[in-house]
């Protein structure tokens, strides 16, 4: 007994004619439709260099369209051909132009011979398959289908919006439960002419006609019709990305088609000389009795169908600009954001970076320039400290300093003087830790000697955009870790939450904290706070500090750094 192969050819026929020529030298009869679209002169081509073989046979050729009924039309002339000329065939195997075997034909044969009664055909309902395209399911089925999905989209959406909306429903033949599956099969010889001379063939021919896409539905539906014995599996190997359309096999493919353990593969680049020079050659392959199992390279196709629909996080390119709110992660490492911080200890950045080993910046946001790191005009991947460039786009500025750091984790002061737009990115972004000691703004504006009337106005101002800004943080949506201390809470008893910060962000390896970070000297803050409250403007966001100064007695000791032990 031996195995035949049909195949359906339309480009690439240097290709198809290799691959004939390698199985019919090893004694497997072959059967070659062409597409008609094919020019003739491609096709006596390819006449010329096979017709010699007493094993290779043309069928007649059709017209075929892709979803269309002339592809069945065609496999039927060609199958039927098959049985007549070759009657020592047991099994006939479906392949393209386009496929290439992995293993050799001795394995092929074997594997069949020891299950001369099984047909290999992807078989399943559409309740179990998930990869139907467009709504289309079962309405592949009740619905007809007159037009071509690719050269008439117009009349086939609106003819299938029509159905739809008159209620129209097929009969589908007593006795068919439709199943689906990849159109490339092994059938044995009796499945096959049980099929093709099936008495109410003529009825199952009219009804598939219509069917939507019936290459991958006559013969997978008929088949559980007439045989006892289906793998509803596929001896081919063949990949679909998310789209359906099959995934190309290059020849940096070689090692992961070897590693598949496949007889045959779909679909080859025709310029793949590796491949054709590898899996072609007499020498080159080796008896392997394992099971072929695509499972082995699943997870490789699944990340690549990933990385295709979303990218890596963080990173922004022409061919894949997210819509908002659809991207793959906003950024793509933690960083930290300090917001406060700055106004309250005036060496905050520094000691950060000699504490925790992060990257400190000052304020990334700030109106006059971009504040990066121990002063730094031009930062990784060219950023400029320009606040012009940073604003014409300020997430994408701050997407692209953490991508070109990633390994280093960023951290940077913000609050509500610095580009106010930013501040609803923050929240959105899962990567980022936002600790806020809320009404630290005021700081500076009771350090300035400006007249009083001015900072009533701009504390208003300030007040009004951080309390804008805590109400992102607070959403229900906000992803962000995010931490609020008022004012008032942080100075009382800065150091536990100095603590907690530092054990959640550190590089280095730290216990405790060693260091405090120098804070302003705050006498006369809460008065400052008073006299804001007496000019009309109500400062909420610090907390409570006392409004009255303390007498002279009760006077503390200037404030020195701190340790914690």
């Amino acid at each position: 007994m031996t195995v035949g192969f049909i195949m359906m050819c339309h480009e690439a026929l240097d290709r198809a004619s290799q691959v004939a020529r390698y199985w019919s030298d090893r004694g497997c009869p072959i059967v070659v439709h062409v597409d008609a679209r094919v020019a003739r002169r491609d096709y006596d081509a390819l006449r010329s260099t096979l017709e010699s073989r007493a094993n290779i046979v043309f069928s007649d050729r059709f017209k075929c369209e892709w979803g269309r009924w002339s592809l069945v039309q065609a496999t039927q002339a060609a199958a039927g051909l098959m049985l007549d000329r070759f009657p020592k065939v047991n099994h006939v195997f479906l392949a393209s132009g386009s496929c290439l075997p992995l293993r050799p034909v001795e394995d092929l044969i074997g594997y069949l011979d020891a299950r001369p009664a099984t047909d290999f055909i992807e078989s399943a309902t559409t309740e179990d398959v998930p990869w139907t395209k467009g709504g289309l399911d079962h309405e592949r089925f009740t619905l007809r289908f007159p037009f071509s999905w690719k050269r008439q989209r117009y009349l086939f959406d609106g003819y299938v919006r029509l159905q739809r909306r008159v209620g129209y429903r097929r009969r589908i033949p007593s006795g068919i439960v439709p199943h689906m599956g990849s159109q490339w099969w092994c059938l044995t010889r009796d499945t096959l002419s049980q099929i093709l001379s099936h008495p109410r063939r003529a009825q199952f021919d009219r009804y598939f006609k219509r069917v939507w896409i019936p290459d991958e539905s006559y013969f997978q539906s008929l088949v559980r019709l007439v045989s006892e014995n289906v793998e509803s599996r596929s001896l081919t190997l063949s990949k679909f990305d998310f789209q359906g359309k099959p995934h190309v096999f290059y020849d940096d493919h070689l090692q992961l088609l070897r590693r598949s353990d496949c007889f045959v593969a779909r679909k080859i680049w025709p310029r793949a000389e590796r491949l054709y020079t590898a899996f072609l050659s007499p020498n080159a392959q080796q008896g392997n009795r394992a099971e072929p199992n695509p499972g082995k390279i699943d997870r490789i196709f699944a990340k690549a169908v990933e990385r295709r629909r979303y990218g890596r996080p963080g990173l922004y390119m022409t061919s894949r600009f997210p819509r908002k709110n659809h991207e793959n992660g906003l950024t793509c490492a933690r960083y930290t954001v300090f917001e406060g911080f700055g106004d309250l200890f005036e060496d905050f950045p520094d000691w950060l970076k000699r504490t925790t080993g992060l990257r400190a910046h000052g304020h990334l946001f700030a109106p006059e320039r971009v504040g990066f790191a121990d002063g730094l005009t031009v930062f990784a991947g060219a950023l400029s400290d320009s606040p012009k460039l940073r604003d014409y786009n300020p997430e994408m500025f701050l997407t692209n300093l953490i991508w070109n750091t990633r390994g280093e984790r960023q951290a940077f002061l913000y609050g509500p003087r610095d580009t106010v737009r930013i501040g609803s990115f923050f929240p959105r972004d899962p990567n980022a830790d936002i600790l806020v000691i809320s009404g630290a703004w005021a700081v500076p504006l009771f350090k300035s000697q400006r007249p009083f009337n001015e900072i009533r106005k701009e504390a208003a101002r300030l007040q009004k955009i951080e309390n804008a800004h805590l109400a992102y943080l607070r959403n229900s949506w906000t992803k962000a870790r995010v931490q609020v201390w008022t004012m008032a809470d942080f100075v009382e008893s800065p150091v536990e939450p100095l603590q907690s910060i530092i054990e959640d962000v550190a590089v280095t390896r730290t216990n405790q904290v060693n260091e405090a970070p120098r804070m302003v000297d705050l006498t006369g803050f809460g008065q400052f706070l008073q006299s804001l409250r007496n000019e009309g403007m109500h400062p909420y966001l610090m907390g409570d500090f006392p409004a009255d100064p303390r007498p002279e007695s009760e006077a503390p000791r200037p404030r020195k750094p701190y340790v914690a032990r």
